[in-house]
């Protein structure tokens, strides 16, 4: 049976600093508030503790694990929450050790009923379960996975959401690249408008619209924000922001007053190749610094990964094309939702089960075919484009420092996100015939190297930079 996996699955807006650490716990905790209700026992529960396992462990406490749990058990919504007001409620928390479950009951709770178990539950790397307790006595128990993108699934029913989404009649079923290069070749048309296709079996088009729109939205505002502040990250490590300085440098006394204004006089300025490197670097750093600190970014496929895409996108609009529009903008991320939706389904997007290459490389993947597709390239290009960019992330390591999203993480990014511009104009030069690697070929080595990929290399800060760099030398 094929999958169906949706762009608006694979392009999530939400709360950094990760995907997999805050957003998909987040999620699973909203998810156990209405287990307890669909059970009738919300009203019953007295007490609560939340375990936390493997990666999600290992390197919580810099992804902001806890806090992702708690804010969801408050009933917050990562995607709406005004970022100013998550301190105000993990502070009264923990002050008042009191916790208002959804927004209903107010519940006795500490910050230390949050536990950080180092062992690893069988069924994937970043584990959590949920105890309730009424009367002292355990009454609702329920175990989530954070399996990458922020999405969450429980160990008998991991497949259920899509199994149940693939009973439709999509036009075009599709679970790997060279079905969806012979529906393109079969109706002669680009990976955008096949996708389109499918999503319209679930959304009208101007509900699409509207929600693609309100994506861009989100990660323009998010480079904007991330250019325009400076200072240093949280965390300790202190990590200085540098897109602001280096977006000062770049943008020199051109003036403008909102971030639509601001995509017209980046368009007025030098653009000779070092400042085109400087400005989709900029782009890139800027999401990833918002996200470090736990600003609201988009899933791209991951928070850790975020800033790949949009950088690339910019890159389009403000150097290579300044009649774009949102058409433009809606091929983009179109394509780039289908080519990381067949990683997730033929591999994994998650940090935890396959090191880095799950994020950064599957993200330069996914931004190196949306833009083969804008710059004029046919679907089997598009589809070079993401090999190329994959194909050099193979074996990319997560170690991040500190447990922390800044080092390597951010700088990746920028490296991303140029290596996927590179790898499209590779392809466009490129006759898909005389190519020796095919995209399933490189999806399947990816997976491949991840499973035998030693686990201090998956999100586990127990390997790489993670060791050889600490606190102490930052």
């Amino acid at each position: 049976m094929s999958q169906f996996i949706s762009v608006f699955d694979m392009l999530k807006i939400g709360v950094g600093p990760s995907s997999s650490h805050t957003l998909g716990p987040w999620r699973a905790a909203e998810q156990w508030i209405q287990f307890l209700k669909t059970a009738a026992i919300f009203n019953d529960i007295e007490g609560i503790r939340i375990d936390l396992f493997g990666s999600l462990a290992l390197t919580g406490k810099g992804h902001a694990t806890d806090y992702a749990v708690l804010l969801g058990l408050s009933g917050a919504d990562p995607e709406y929450i005004p970022i100013s007001d998550m301190d105000a409620i993990i502070n009264d928390i923990k002050i008042l050790k009191k916790l208002q479950l959804n927004k209903e009951r107010e519940i006795n709770f500490s910050i230390e009923n949050v536990v950080f178990n180092k062992s690893f539950l069988p069924f994937h790397a970043n584990g959590i379960i949920f105890r309730g307790f009424c009367k002292g006595k355990e009454v609702a128990t329920q175990t989530y996975y954070s399996i990458g993108g922020g999405f969450i699934v429980q160990e008998d029913d991991h497949l259920e959401e899509e199994i149940e989404i693939t009973k439709k009649n999509f036009p075009f079923p599709i679970n790997r690249a060279f079905q969806l290069e012979a529906f393109c070749e079969k109706e002669g048309v680009l990976i955008s408008d096949i996708v389109l296709k499918n999503e319209l079996e679930l959304r009208t088009a101007d509900e699409i619209d509207q929600e693609l729109n309100r994506i861009w939205d989100t990660m323009l505002e998010c480079m904007y924000i991330g250019c325009h502040t400076e200072g240093k990250l949280p965390g300790g490590l202190n990590v200085k922001r540098r897109a602001f300085s280096s977006h000062q440098k770049l943008i020199k006394d051109t003036s403008y007053t909102d971030k639509n204004e601001w995509v017209t006089a980046i368009r007025s300025t030098e653009v000779k190749f070092r400042e085109i490197l400087k400005w989709v670097s900029c782009f890139a750093l800027s999401v990833n610094e918002v996200n470090a600190a736990l600003g609201r970014v988009v899933t791209a496929p991951t928070n850790g990964s975020a800033g790949v895409i949009p950088s690339v996108l910019m890159y389009y609009l403000v150097i290579e094309n300044h009649d774009a529009d949102f058409d433009d903008i809606k091929k983009f991320l179109l394509t780039a939702g289908e080519i990381g939706s067949l990683f997730k389904k033929n591999a994994t997007i998650s940090a935890a089960m396959g090191g880095c290459q799950a994020e950064i490389g599957v993200s330069s993947a996914m931004a190196a075919a949306a833009l083969a597709e804008l710059l004029g390239g046919t679907a089997a290009q598009c589809l070079v484009a993401a090999e190329i960019a994959m194909e050099h992330h193979l074996g990319l390591t997560c170690d991040p420092i500190g447990g922390l999203v800044q080092i390597p993480c951010i700088e990746r990014n920028a490296m991303g996100a140029i290596k996927a511009i590179h790898a499209a104009e590779m392809a466009l030069e490129t006759d898909p015939k005389e190519v020796k690697v095919p995209l399933d070929k490189v999806i399947d080595t990816m997976w491949e190297t991840a499973k035998d990929m030693h686990k201090n290399y998956k999100e586990t800060s127990e390997g790489g930079l993670a060791m050889h760099v600490g606190f102490a030398d930052c």
